[in-house]
């Protein structure tokens, strides 16, 4: 490899880093960076799971990759980022970048630009062709000539078929088939107004520049509150759910939590995201009633936010609680809960951790349709109507980003 294009590779990465693909998902760009570096300087060696495990999302000596498949989960996300960059705004990028199945060894590839468009004239291509021996050249040729010709016979014949047989047509008329995304989202999707997605903001005291602190009733009734500022978690939840359902040909509307109003659950599907200690707008409206949230009341996390499950089944916990704040954040739980809205029409959706790292892993978990396809198993006749439930989750954090995000439980209402 030359110097030159260790320069143009990495110049690709960054780019790619940069792109509206992977704007907002920082663990799937700490992956790109960390594997097309690795790749760049040593070509020679291959990854491994264990050293991407350790090196970039944070986990233990003991990691498992047998019972942990956090790095071959976000492989197969990059993948799919990283295809859906090249087949839009890195079209005409010089430097292709593949991370193909089964390793973790980044790929580039050098692709003639059409410097000569302006003439009308196509990019050069590497000619393949050239080391073959002429008659196989012309053999192969004549080979895919025939072939070529046969495919056109055949399709002539079967849309000949089709024309003259309206009622195979009819039959057969290709639709899409529907993905996880669409099934799950389709109570939000299938209404004509655009939902809106409310994001909790705490109520602070004090000062940005001299110190803030959460609002206390009994100590702050004199003082000015603030209460425009969120979690990193909420703000790159949102972007997710814009993706998701840019996917899906729709948009959303979002508000923060206290410009919600009644009249809202009225107008209007709704998306709440962010803990119910924060998102008090939650308050006026039906919640969880299997996983609650509440503060401990006794042991040493006392006062600490916790997700209470009301009815425990076998090999599940009573309570579940975030890492401790005087310890780096390795996990954290948070709820999926889909209940009715206040009319007939309208339902309500609450993503919600305990930090604000839960909520963005609540989010991630119900935008990638592998996660939603998991849950969708869960919940018995969603293919035509999905009913009230409630899931809780585990979300694994490295470095201060969910890097993996597993179903612990489900509710059936």
């Amino acid at each position: 490899m030359l110097p030159d294009d260790s320069q143009a590779f990495s110049e690709q990465v960054e780019r790619i880093m940069k792109s509206h693909s992977l704007r907002g998902a920082e663990s799937l760009s700490r992956l790109l960076q960390y594997c097309a570096k690795q790749s760049i300087e040593h070509p020679d060696e291959l990854l491994k799971e264990y050293q991407i495990a350790r090196e970039v999302y944070g986990r233990g000596p003991d990691f498992d990759p047998q019972s942990d498949s956090c790095v071959r989960v976000q492989a197969g996300r990059l993948r799919l980022k990283l295809a859906e960059y090249y087949a839009g705004e890195g079209a005409n990028d010089p430097v292709l970048v593949k991370l193909p199945k089964g390793g973790y060894h980044v790929i580039f590839e050098a692709r003639s630009v059409a410097a000569d468009s302006q003439s009308g004239t196509s990019a050069e291509k590497p000619n393949r062709l050239s080391a073959v021996p002429a008659f196989w050249r012309f053999a192969l040729i004549g080979l895919l000539t025939c072939l070529l010709v046969s495919i056109a016979v055949v399709g002539s014949l079967l849309w000949g078929r089709k024309r003259t047989d309206p009622s195979v047509a009819s039959a057969h008329e290709l639709r899409p088939a529907p993905t996880p995304l669409t099934e799950f989202w389709r109570p939000f999707i299938s209404d004509e107004e655009e939902p809106w997605v409310i994001y909790s903001n705490a109520a602070f005291v004090g000062r940005p520049e001299s110190g803030m602190r959460y609002f206390n009733a009994s100590k702050d009734s004199g003082s000015r509150i603030y209460d425009h500022y969120t979690g990193v978690g909420e703000v790159l939840a949102i972007h997710d759910l814009d993706e998701a359902f840019a996917s899906l040909g729709r948009h959303i509307r979002v508000k923060r939590g206290s410009l919600f109003s009644l009249d809202d659950t009225r107008n209007a599907n709704l998306v709440f995201v962010g803990s119910p200690s924060e998102n008090l707008s939650l308050q006026d409206i039906p919640t969880s009633q299997e996983f609650v949230f509440q503060r401990a009341a006794t042991g040493p996390r006392k006062g600490d936010l916790e997700i209470v499950n009301k009815h425990p089944k076998a090999g599940e916990a009573q309570s579940y609680i975030a890492s401790p704040s005087g310890s780096p954040m390795a996990e954290d739980y948070a709820v999926v809960v889909f209940v009715p809205g206040a009319t007939s029409e309208r339902v309500v959706l609450i993503l919600a951790g305990t930090t604000t790292f839960g909520t963005q892993g609540a989010v991630e978990f119900v935008s990638t349709p592998e996660s939603v396809a998991k849950l969708l198993e869960q919940l018995p006749g969603a293919s035509a109507h999905m009913s009230p439930f409630e899931a809780l989750l585990h979300v694994k954090i490295a470095k201060e980003v969910p890097v993996d995000t597993e179903l612990v439980a489900v509710r059936v209402r």
